[in-house]
């Protein structure tokens, strides 16, 4: 599915996030090769989690404000079903 206006409003902010957590993913490879302190591994695994997750809630967000609301809107009750599935799967699989 082609992105949403909204989202397409936010792809440099999106890409910017994902290009430091890639940043960080390297510098934890170098840390680990570097035989460095593993709370400092850990904590830079934990910030670049929290990026991850900053992203995936802003993406989700903007389906839910604009690819949702448009469905809610205009689709037949079938497809906003579908829609709204869609999103409880994604939800409970994030909140494992």
């Amino acid at each position: 599915m082609p992105l949403h206006t909204d989202c397409k409003n936010n792809t440099a902010k999106t890409i910017r996030l994902l290009k430091t957590a890639r940043g960080q993913i390297e510098g934890i490879i170098k840390m680990i090769e570097e035989e460095r302190d593993c709370i400092d591994i850990s904590s830079q695994i934990l910030a670049t989690q929290s990026i991850l997750k900053k992203v995936n809630v802003d993406i989700l967000s903007n389906h839910l404000s604009g690819c949702i609301k448009d469905s809610i809107e205009h689709d037949s009750e079938t497809v906003k079903r579908e829609k709204l599935e869609e999103v409880v799967t994604l939800l409970n699989k994030m909140l494992k």
